[in-house]
């Protein structure tokens, strides 16, 4: 059915605009008698082997929504019952921001990715907080990917990421500290050593003072080298992170089938999707076998199919996450995953 009939409608639309209608249908339908047990028997799989204990939370299944996609946690009953095993939040800032002026989203098909610069655009830690205490599906895992403010300056974004842990610590089961999307500027300087460092030491310290401290894991980009990646796993271990996400959007336009023109025209931008499946591989091998497994990552970038996930796995991934693929594929891409890692 998405493929036949909902795919070719929404890919006339707007990008964002097609997102903005599947979230108002997707709560309308939701909220329709029996709708929640049709899409449960549409979309959800479940069976014990997809069980997984990862950073000492229990998750159903090890198929989970990126961050981005459900920025303000306006719809995490509804894609719960799309048969997710987590749903990750945000990016959410201490203060509501607009983001980066439209258009900020586009479509490469013949790439089956993505181009956004949103610039994290959310309504803020408090509006999040306040949707997450009203949602029904409690055994929903539900991770928080916090970031700062634009106007923040550098040296103060331990300050915002604070903020956000302070407003969320109740209502997640895990926090994901961005620093790598390319979206806001001078983020990325944050992935340095010792901005790093000094950030997460701040975030985990207060962490830690909370009556119950999360999980507190690293999303890094794509586009570190082998030396940077070696000191995200020092600084993992030196502050105790619980795990990493690898990987975020990446700059890097190599290789694509768009003609070179039409993507230039589209400007600046993480770019997501199948380009970025072999790249986000080989960064979860890197940290895999450079960390002797011994720190969990959440594989992410250019999952589209069982054997894409498949291949994160095998690369020593504990749990994947969709984003990109889930526009491509429908929402029967996340049941399809299940079912073929069951008859493993």
């Amino acid at each position: 059915m998405y493929q036949a009939l909902l795919k070719p409608l929404l890919f006339r639309l707007d990008a964002e605009k097609a997102h903005h209608f599947v979230f108002q249908n997707l709560q309308r339908a939701y909220r329709l008698p029996g709708a929640q047990a049709l899409l449960r028997a549409s979309y959800d799989f479940q069976h014990p082997s997809l069980e997984r204990e990862v950073f000492g939370l229990k998750f159903r299944n090890p198929v989970g929504l990126a961050a981005g996609f459900d920025k303000n946690a306006e719809l995490t009953d509804e894609l719960g019952a799309l048969g997710f095993g987590f749903v990750e939040i945000g990016t959410v800032t201490p203060r509501p921001q607009p983001g980066n002026p439209t258009p900020r989203l586009f479509r490469l098909p013949q790439d089956e990715a993505l181009i956004n610069r949103m610039g994290f655009n959310n309504h803020g830690a408090e509006a999040a907080a306040t949707r997450l205490r009203q949602r029904h599906n409690h055994g929903l895992i539900i991770g928080g990917n916090i970031g700062k403010n634009k106007d923040t300056p550098n040296e103060d974004a331990a300050r915002d990421y604070v903020t956000c842990v302070e407003a969320l610590h109740e209502v997640v089961d895990y926090f994901v500290v961005n620093v790598s999307s390319p979206n806001t500027p001078g983020l990325r300087q944050l992935q340095e050593r010792e901005p790093l460092i000094q950030l997460l030491q701040q975030v985990q310290e207060r962490n830690q003072a909370l009556p119950q401290p999360r999980p507190l894991l690293l999303k890094i980009a794509p586009d570190l080298t082998d030396g940077q990646l070696d000191d995200i796993l020092i600084i993992a271990r030196e502050t105790n992170l619980s795990g990493l996400v690898a990987t975020n959007t990446t700059i890097s336009r190599d290789n694509l089938r768009t003609p070179a023109g039409e993507v230039s025209s589209l400007g600046a931008g993480g770019l997501s999707g199948k380009p970025l499946r072999e790249r986000a591989t080989e960064v979860i091998r890197y940290l895999s076998q450079h960390s002797a497994g011994n720190l969990p990552i959440i594989g992410v970038g250019g999952i589209h199919s069982p054997q894409d996930a498949q291949e994160k796995l095998a690369a020593g991934a504990a749990l994947v996450q969709l984003y990109t693929g889930f526009i491509y594929e429908g929402p029967a891409l996340v049941k399809r995953i299940n079912q073929a890692l069951a008859e493993q």
